[in-house]
């Protein structure tokens, strides 16, 4: 057998990589010199980006994307095992519903909220109540309607691919300790899917903050209404976009950290991939 001990060991050239980098690198700065030398007036970005109507949109978005998302997990777990029933009307429910909400496009479903007073005029219960629906369909109601039903939809194949992802002997095994099915998905199943149904979970909510912007369309007061109302008297467009743009990044770049955290704690004892070199 030839001694190749020999041979000098020679580093291999990753000639791909070096061009991909200086590709990227290149691009990066083409994009900071348009905005550097653009027509820009960063101290109007600085000046609005702590004023109180950016602020206050900036917490209606928040709690507009978790009332949503909350909203949009509680029916995403009951349509879920819905659509895991033997019960075929209860089964067939639950698929016309995700077909239905998965299907028109969000901005769409907003609007059909919002103007809902068209088809309902009130909303009653013969010898209780009746309202206008107009009284009570406002903007915040409208907009929290449409994003978490929407949501909801999305959350449901989550939830059921989280619980089918979970061995059958688990079910037969808590059936045979005497729970009952509530019991079981609620002590065994869930806990043990919540490893898979968390990550895409974590993106759903993250892309529930930019997906509360549509809400501008029907009037509520986040982020992006307010700052357009802003540039529309001051004619500062760019300036108040990149205002908006700032605060959305730093408010997913927070929730993104807090995601990896929850991510680490469930996936205990799991393994993680190792990266790719």
């Amino acid at each position: 057998m030839e001694d190749i001990s020999r041979f000098e060991h020679v580093r291999r050239k990753h000639v791909g990589r070096y061009v991909g980098a200086a590709v990227i690198v290149a691009f990066a700065a083409w994009i900071a010199m348009a905005f550097a030398h653009g027509q820009i007036e960063w101290a109007v970005v600085w000046r609005f980006l702590a004023v109180h109507p950016i602020l206050t949109g900036l917490v209606n978005t928040v709690v507009m994307a978790i009332l949503a998302m909350l909203l949009g997990i509680a029916i995403g777990v009951i349509v879920a095992i819905m659509g895991l029933s033997a019960n075929p009307v209860v089964k067939w429910s639950a698929a016309s519903y995700v077909w239905l909400f998965r299907g028109a496009p969000a901005l769409l479903q907003l609007l059909l909220w919002y103007n809902l007073a068209l088809v309902f005029p009130t909303i009653s219960i013969p010898g209780l109540f009746e309202v206008r629906t107009v009284d009570v369909m406002t903007p915040f109601v409208a907009a929290l309607l449409g994003l978490g039903i929407c949501q909801g939809a999305y959350t449901s194949e989550v939830v059921r691919a989280g619980l089918l992802s979970v061995d059958r002997g688990q079910y037969e095994a808590a059936k045979a300790i005497g729970m009952s099915p509530l019991q079981a998905l609620w002590r065994i199943i869930l806990p043990q899917a919540m490893r898979v149904i968390l990550p895409p979970i974590g993106n759903e909510f993250i892309g529930m903050i930019k997906l509360t912007s549509l809400a501008s369309v029907i009037q509520y007061s986040e982020m992006l209404h307010n700052a357009e109302n802003i540039y529309y008297a001051n004619n500062r467009v760019i300036e108040l976009l990149i205002v908006a743009t700032v605060w959305y990044l730093v408010v997913v770049s927070v929730l993104s950290m807090l995601q990896t955290q929850v991510e680490r704690y469930f996936a205990r004892g799991a393994g993680n991939p190792r990266q790719l070199r």
